[in-house]
């Protein structure tokens, strides 16, 4: 395992070293500044970086991270009764995240190589996936709502965005990593608002600004890797998969 994090991290260009610890710092040095204490919410964001550069990346591994990354991240939303937070990453994210991890193992561009296949999905199941997205949302606002949860507008619109970050993910679309930085721009709001009432807090927005710089990386990658595994298969240019 360690020989083969240790090939995964050699293969990095030097713009993705520079992103990787130029996030790391953006999470540290606010944490040291307005925490302090919360080890698990750096332990979390650290996680969090380093799944979503591997998963920019379309290496598997990165999913691992990303399961980690989502029972962390449970128990932070639960500290501040960000129930939203806390049923979607446990009940949601997180399974998906397992699915995904499957589905990116079992779809690899070429075999014997880490690098997922980049999926497409077609114009029924876009359709479905506004549906399921729409059918999410009203769900929660009342699930939410019930449980008192804090901040209930935002909280249900960070529900919508994971719901279709997730799928995306799971289906291998390069829009997954635009869907999660809509994700973290609503979740920088949701922390900003935490921190008005525990200035700690502000350790985890600083964590999501890290995030956005990550996820449109990604969506930039995964348009690369399209074009360049199309350009070897053209024939799956077209196919929804």
């Amino acid at each position: 395992m360690k020989q083969r994090l240790s090939a995964v991290f050699g293969s990095f260009t030097r713009m993705e070293r520079v992103l990787l610890f130029g996030s790391l710092l953006l999470v540290v040095i606010p944490f040291f500044i307005f925490d302090k204490t919360g080890y698990l919410r750096l332990a979390a964001s650290l996680i969090g970086v380093l799944a979503l550069i591997l998963c920019a990346k379309g290496l598997p591994i990165g999913q691992i991270f990303m399961i980690t990354f989502c029972v962390l991240y449970t128990v932070i939303s639960y500290s501040f009764a960000y129930y939203g937070e806390m049923i979607t990453y446990f009940g949601m994210s997180l399974p998906m995240a397992i699915f995904s991890l499957v589905t990116w193992l079992k779809n690899p561009f070429e075999k014997g190589h880490a690098e997922v296949k980049v999926g497409r999905i077609g114009r029924r199941e876009r359709w479905l996936l506004v549906f399921l997205a729409i059918t999410v949302t009203v769900l929660f606002y009342f699930i939410l709502g019930y449980f008192n949860t804090a901040n209930l507008l935002v909280s249900t619109l960070s529900v919508t965005t994971s719901f279709v970050a997730a799928y995306l993910t799971m289906r291998r679309s390069p829009y997954y990593a635009l869907a999660y930085t809509l994700n973290d721009v609503v979740l920088i709001v949701l922390w900003i608002l935490a921190s008005i009432t525990d200035i700690s807090y502000l350790s985890v927005t600083f964590c999501f600004v890290a995030f956005i710089a990550n996820d449109l990386y990604g969506f930039f990658h995964w348009l690369s890797m399209r074009k360049r595994q199309v350009a070897k298969n053209p024939t799956a240019k077209e196919q929804p998969t």
